[in-house]
């Protein structure tokens, strides 16, 4: 019998074809960078403080500053040992009993009892505007702000799932085009919500078919191209989730509200509908499931000539393809296969744990997020310059657990490094994003050279799961341990990567494995 890899030895193992398509759909990756971390400028928290109404009010008739009227409401606290003023308090006066004149700026109000925030925020960003300031999610409300990354992983979850399932049973093709119009929908809905509620509902749905539309993408680029160029295409197409990091500040840059940015971020889902007149089916999906005279057609097309030898591609087969159903046992069925799986689902926790809470710890740093967040961009694509490298030369397995191993050492490295030393702290934090970035890139397709054709969509889209999973934790591990003090998380982040590396040693090396 001759197999689809017989067949690409003819007709080219990456070629104009397969060249097309990996570049039609390398762009998927591009908007998925914006709603996958695009919390760090839509969800925003500036400098806060407590509005008081009649203060505002006196402000604007004398021509005080913003500083003057805020030291006239809010009071001096302790944050760790350093005197500032509060954001979630206010001197609790009743200006109509109290002369409040333009010279009032001047008062001494030290002892003044103090009482929660009565009268909603003021915040030092203007011409700007987050979720976060439109919904006040600040002081006791803050922790709503974790819940919308919180929301988007769990509609990852459910949709990698899903879609996964889908992908295996229909084909990658028809999967991948209802997921983006799954993005276009929730996308443009989520710009529109009139409420936090309602917004946090509808962004569970926009996640629910991001992440599998990017992953069926994925399977299906590295399923049309010879087993050599897997890696390499795969590396590639998440490389442009690169591309997407360092476009997303400039767009949040230049366009003020976050609603807009979310149209921005999902107008491209829309314009992938039209993939279905360029992508072709998987042709190995279809010999997995005995179309046989789909995938002489498809293959056909792709072997670029008028006639072909029909006896010879209609003997196609996948080698792989011991049964047209996958199911989740089939994960599990042996001992090898539980290994693997509970590794890889592990270190798809990790990566995503250690990854999103290194870009959202950018939001809370105080300094500048525009170029913080480039410069961080910019630190991604040696990741899979050096994955290129190496895997072909030394392997798979020694680079995915150096790389785990790095971003823990560089994690605790920067937890101790004082504020004094900036450039080398961020130096070292540069180090960190470059390791979890390779660790990230390589899992994904590790996970594919693990599993056989027939299960492998949904072999990647269950172990993502745990992806999802850590991208559920990550903001609340940031967020609320920050609070007790900054660095605390990039401890728990380096525990978990140092973990991970050293699984990584106990799976077997897929550098000269010959799966199809």
């Amino acid at each position: 019998m001759t197999t689809f890899d017989d067949i690409l030895e003819e007709a080219g193992k990456f070629g104009h074809f397969q060249k097309r398509i990996f570049a039609l759909l390398c762009m998927v990756s591009m908007p998925w960078a914006g709603v996958y971390v695009g919390i760090v400028f839509q969800g925003f928290t500036p400098d806060h403080w407590c509005r008081d109404s009649a203060v505002v009010e006196r402000r604007q008739a004398c021509g005080w500053s913003l500083a003057d009227s805020r030291r006239l409401t809010v009071p001096m606290v302790n944050n760790s040992g350093v005197l500032q003023q509060s954001s979630c308090e206010q001197y609790e006066v009743d200006w109509n009993t109290t002369a409040l004149t333009c010279d009032s700026q001047e008062l001494d109000l030290s002892k003044t009892p103090t009482t929660a925030c009565k009268d909603g925020w003021e915040y030092d960003y203007a011409g700007r505007q987050s979720f976060v300031t439109e919904f006040d999610l600040v002081c006791s409300d803050a922790w709503l702000v974790d819940m919308y990354q919180a929301t988007l992983n769990v509609g990852f979850l459910v949709g990698s799932i899903a879609i996964g399932y889908l992908a295996d049973r229909f084909g990658r093709k028809i999967s991948f085009l209802m997921s983006n119009l799954l993005n276009g929908i929730a996308g443009i809905l989520v710009a529109v919500a009139p409420n936090y509620t309602s917004l946090l509902v509808l962004r569970t749905f926009y996640g629910f078919g991001v992440k599998g539309g990017w992953v069926a993408g994925y399977v299906l680029i590295t399923e049309i191209v010879g087993v050599e160029y897997r890696r390499t295409v795969g590396v590639i197409y998440q490389m442009f989730f690169s591309v997407g990091i360092l476009i997303l500040p400039l767009l949040a840059y230049f366009i003020t509200d976050w609603r807009w940015l979310q149209v921005v971020i999902t107008a491209p889902y829309i314009l992938f509908l039209s993939y279905y007149w360029f992508i072709p089916e998987s042709p190995r999906w279809l010999l997995s499931q005995n179309k046989n005279s789909k995938a002489v057609e498809i293959t056909e097309a792709m072997m670029q000539i008028v006639t072909v030898d029909l006896l010879l591609l209609q003997t196609l087969t996948d080698d792989n393809a011991d049964t047209s159903t996958a199911s989740f046992m089939d994960l599990i069925r042996t001992p090898k296969m539980r290994k693997h799986t509970l590794i890889l689902s592990y270190n798809w926790f990790t990566s995503a744990v250690v990854y999103q809470g290194l870009i959202m710890r950018l939001g809370i740093l105080g300094g500048n997020v525009y170029i913080d967040f480039l410069i961080s961009g910019l630190v991604e694509f040696p990741a899979a310059f050096l994955i290129l490298f190496t895997i072909e030369r030394i392997g798979r397995r020694i680079p995915f657990a150096s790389a785990n191993i790095v971003a823990g050492a560089a994690c605790f490295i920067t937890a101790l490094i004082p504020d004094s030393m900036f450039w080398f702290k961020t130096v070292v934090a540069c180090i960190g994003r470059l390791g979890i970035t390779m660790a990230f890139e390589m899992v994904v397709f590790v996970n594919t050279e693990l599993y056989p054709t027939f299960v492998r969509n949904l072999g990647v889209s269950v172990c993502s799961t745990l992806c999802d999973v850590g991208g559920i934790v990550a903001p609340f591990l940031l967020y609320r341990l920050a609070v007790i003090w900054l660095e605390l998380p990039l401890i728990i982040f380096g525990s978990l990567a140092f973990l991970a590396g050293g699984l990584v040693l106990l799976l077997p090396e897929t550098r000269d494995q010959d799966k199809k």
